[in-house]
């Protein structure tokens, strides 16, 4: 492992990125051109003084940066596919070839885009609706992504194996949901071609799901990029949006954000996400957090 090239180009990495491109503040006392170690390390999910020895060789301690903190640094710092690889030649780790997972490369287009919409709840996915990355009223919208690897990291898979994942929608449009989702499946299906992952997820669907069975049948297909969404929230209740998605240049990655007329109620909802935070997404006593509506219906996972 290069641990002196591979601090120094992280270092040139951080310093050709401005503050804004990253969605912080540039400050007055700004004393470096680009990005501030600890800014990476808090980016990156890092503790700065790891990141710091990482950038300076490794020292005496001898850093061995992860595949999966490699990923996070990739992101941090805006990398392209090829800088992306560089950087795992240069820690000697085998470059991740999956789009999935935690250790996938996040197109910087979309991350870019993802910075700028700090009043919008917005998730960069997979075309398997695996969520790679997300901002914080994405999560208090849609309540934190679970870890998972393989197909159940994928949310068409849990829709239709795991009945509590419905939950964040009213039963009367769980048919429609199930329909967008299996077309735009089929979709991401023939565009990756012969791809055994892809093809192992359907067979184990159709396995366990008479309805996805059934619709995957009807051969229908089509790209999800617009929809409009109902969703249960416990201490908002249910908040209509729209929602859109703007598609990498291969398609195998989407960013989805979610937005509402001025003016209307889902508009105000969305203003609260702000205030309600990261609580925990279920309501056992049916009351709301003053000034906050309860919940008109279930609750969410």
């Amino acid at each position: 492992m290069n641990l002196p090239e591979l601090g120094a180009f992280l270092r040139t990495r951080r310093d050709r990125i401005r503050p804004a491109d990253v969605g912080l503040p540039h400050g007055p006392r700004r004393r470096v051109p680009g990005l501030r170690r600890e800014e990476v390390a808090q980016l990156a999910g890092l503790s700065a003084d790891y990141y710091t020895e990482l950038e300076r060789g490794g020292g005496r301690h001898g850093v061995q940066p992860s595949a999966q903190t490699l990923a996070a640094l990739a992101r941090a710092l805006r990398l392209n596919g090829d800088e992306r690889d560089h950087l795992f030649h240069l820690a000697e780790r085998p470059i991740p070839r999956s789009t999935h997972g935690p250790s996938a490369h996040v197109e910087p287009a979309l991350l870019g885009l993802l910075d700028r919409l700090s009043n919008t709840p917005a998730r960069v996915i997979t075309d398997l609706h695996e969520t790679l990355v997300e901002n914080d009223l994405a999560r208090n919208l849609l309540g934190g992504s679970p870890a998972h690897r393989g197909p159940t990291a994928s949310f068409v898979y849990r829709w239709f194996t795991d009945p509590r994942t419905r939950e964040i929608h009213p039963p009367e449009d769980h048919p429609h949901h199930s329909r967008v989702f299996v077309t735009d499946l089929r979709a991401a299906a023939g565009r990756r071609g012969r791809d055994a992952e892809v093809a192992k997820m359907i067979a184990v669907l159709r396995r366990r799901s008479q309805e996805f069975s059934t619709l995957w049948d009807t051969y229908d297909v089509a790209v999800r990029r617009m929809d409009r969404k109902k969703i249960i929230h416990p201490l908002l209740g249910v908040i209509e949006l729209d929602c859109y998605n703007l598609l990498s240049e291969d398609g195998r990655q989407r960013l989805l954000w979610f937005t509402a007329p001025p003016g209307s109620r889902g508009a105000e909802q969305l203003q609260l996400l702000s205030v309600v935070g990261a609580q925990e997404l279920s309501v056992t006593d049916g009351t709301a957090p003053e000034g906050l509506p309860a919940a008109e219906s279930g609750s969410q996972h």
